[in-house]
């Protein structure tokens, strides 16, 4: 949630943070801004409205800014808007902003309505500078008390204001250059942030600085460097990357850059390589990135099982993993933490490991699970998932079961995200860039990698080396599986108008296949806005089932598996009161077809990799009611894709 670019070089930055905004409308956003440090002169027509602060007609009536000014256009709604606020077409034109060095935002509202006073950037009464800020500042309105003593008085209702203000309140009282009162500032404040702050007195450099929001330094050529709260809005430009850490702050001029502690402490970063292309970001040829995404999972499927399964030998090998195998493979008890769609993920993990490797494990919700006091011990192992690898409640997870002296282990998908960094050792997905929010290629590739981890963890010890062939061959036959239905994407869709104005849906699985019954649901309620809910099928008669009539679909998972005769004797109950029966089953199975209004197919496999195939036609689902519902797939309201606030 929310978004962050900045740049410094020789182009002109407005372009580039708008693109780079662009890029970042994936996150999830209500409102968006930019500031450019332009070259002193004549004010352009409107600077000085919305924000903006031109020279010699700085917010508040202060005086003119000899080096420079600092023009700032700010919108409620999307990026689009702010575009056409800042004349509409690309690169330099009349009413845009004209300057080498800017800072740009998207914010999901959390203090205060959205709005253009409430967007980013914000900047002091003299507009000597300006800040964007993802993150909650915790200790705010006892800041805010204490400036408003002082006779400040603010515009808006954010916690960022506060922040800025202090920042400005810091300096006039001590005249201490702008990076070093950004400092001073930032060790009085409580809470999660990653800001970039420009200067119109200083037009050569920005200050980055970051506490539990993810910020990224790009390293380009001759003299450009860019910021990004992650790497989409960096790609196009460079490969080249420094990931700043908890509690550092990063100066960045044209001519190189310095990292030091929040405390002054000089540190050297290493440059990363950006594994990403560009291409991967872009559509390519989709009308929306959720369907460009359903369609990738093949190919995201064998790119994660690449190089880490051997059917021949019977053998799994994750590198990350190698050198605590042997703890893992010993665990007393494994704890999956996660959110959302990861936490889904999770549940089917559960399944996994205690079938396969005959381990003990429980799911949490990563949000509660420092907030029971968690009872760990040397012997357990907490693996932490995520997508981004900067949900800021897994993180906060990780951390717990790290002081706690548990072995903290990461799945994620981000190289190079806090959580890969801050975990002991971990696995990455490999599933390639996820842009649309709601997650679809993360999770499938979320449950392979479980259960590449419990066919590891059972390797030689609960399974004998035929049984880890068959299990290996099934998992590398899953990708041609997935090919296959997608191929019925059609069929899916017509299944789709006829239900996409039903008000309430229910979703009903047993098993491996109950967690996929909450991620069906999610994924419909998620973009379509359509009520949803997700339920062990068992659980229906206690009772779900009096709310289904004839218009509350329930949706079926009866894969020919141990638990289907249950499963069909729930969907005869829904059946005997005129509920609308969807399911999905095996390819081959015509045993439903009387008792339900559709029957989608899935192929055969593995019982326990049957979450893998069973999620597909959801997934699909879920995207066509929504296209057909006119809701905005990849950008559904409210929602954010990497949740980095609790």
């Amino acid at each position: 949630m929310c978004g962050i670019v900045g740049y410094i070089g020789d182009r002109e930055a407005e372009e580039i943070l708008v693109k780079g905004l662009e890029r970042l409308e994936y996150r999830g956003y209500d409102s968006a801004g930019v500031a450019v440090v332009e070259a002193g002169g004549a004010a352009p027509e409107g600077a000085a409205g919305n924000g903006a602060v031109g020279d010699g007609q700085a917010k508040g009536g202060a005086a003119a800014i000899p080096s420079g000014r600092l023009a700032v256009r700010k919108k409620k709604g999307k990026v689009g808007q702010l575009r056409e606020a800042l004349g509409g077409t690309n690169g330099p034109r009349g009413g845009g902003l004209r300057g080498s060095v800017g800072i740009g935002h998207t914010r999901w509202a959390t203090h205060g309505a959205p709005s253009d006073v409430n967007a980013h950037p914000h900047t002091p009464p003299d507009g000597r500078f300006a800040l964007v800020h993802n993150g909650i500042i915790e200790n705010y309105a006892a800041l805010k008390e204490r400036l408003q003593e002082k006779g400040r008085e603010f515009e808006s209702s954010t916690d960022t204001e506060v922040l800025v203000h202090l920042i400005d309140d810091v300096q006039q009282a001590t005249g201490l250059p702008l990076e070093e009162a950004v400092r001073q500032a930032l060790t009085q404040t409580v809470g999660a942030y990653g800001i970039v702050v420009a200067s119109a007195e200083n037009p050569d450099f920005l200050i980055a600085a970051r506490n539990g929001s993810p910020l990224i330094l790009g390293v380009g050529d001759d003299g450009e460097h860019f910021i990004g709260s992650d790497a989409a809005p960096l790609i196009e430009h460079t490969r080249q990357v420094v990931y700043l850490e908890d509690g550092e702050m990063a100066v960045v001029r044209r001519d190189g850059y310095d990292v030091k502690t929040i405390e002054g402490a000089d540190l050297e970063k290493e440059i990363h390589e950006l594994e990403w292309d560009l291409e991967e970001i872009e559509k390519g040829g989709y009308e929306h990135f959720m369907l460009k995404e359903i369609m990738e999972q093949p190919t995201a499927l064998e790119d994660c099982m690449r190089g880490r399964i051997n059917p021949d030998k019977g053998q799994v090998l994750l590198g990350g993993l190698t050198e605590v195998m042997d703890r893992l493979g010993s665990a007393d008890r494994v704890i999956l933490v996660a959110c959302g769609t990861s936490w889904h993920a999770a549940l089917v993990g559960e399944y996994l490991i205690e079938s396969l490797a005959k381990v003990p494990v429980e799911v949490e919700y990563a949000s509660e699970f420092r907030y029971r006091e968690p009872i760990l011990r040397e012997g357990d192992v907490v693996i932490a998932i995520s997508q981004s690898g900067e949900t800021a409640d897994t993180l906060a997870a990780v951390r717990e079961a790290q002081e706690r002296g548990a072995l903290a282990l990461g799945v994620c998908n981000v190289v190079g995200s806090t959580i890969a960094r801050e975990t002991d050792a971990g696995v990455y997905l490999h599933a390639g860039p996820e842009i649309g929010v709601a997650s679809t290629k993360a999770f499938t590739c979320q449950v392979c990698v479980l259960a590449m981890i419990a066919l590891a963890m059972a390797e030689g010890r609960t399974l004998a080396d035929d049984q880890m062939q068959a299990h290996l061959d099934a998992l590398a036959g899953v990708p041609d599986k997935v090919r296959t239905e997608l191929k019925r994407d059609e069929e899916v869709a017509d299944l789709a108008k006829v239900y996409r104005y039903a008000a309430n849906f229910l979703y009903l699985g047993r098993g491996y296949n109950f967690p996929v019954a909450l991620e069906g649901a999610l994924k419909l309620k998620e973009i379509s806005y359509i009520h949803a809910e997700g339920y062990p099928a068992a659980e229906m008669k206690h009772g779900p089932i009096a709310l289904i009539d004839r218009f509350m679909p329930v949706v079926f998972i009866a894969m020919k598996d141990s638990t289907y005769d249950k499963v069909v004797s729930n969907i005869e109950e829904v059946a005997a009161r005129d509920g609308a029966v969807i399911a999905i089953t095996n390819a081959d199975n015509h045993e439903l077809d009387d008792l339900c209004e559709y029957v989608m197919r899935v192929p055969e496999t593995m019982e326990y990799l049957s979450p893998l195939l069973t999620v597909v036609p959801l997934q699909l689902m879920s995207y066509h009611m929504a296209v057909m519902r006119g809701c905005d797939v990849d950008q559904p309201r409210n929602l954010a894709k990497s949740v980095t606030v609790e």
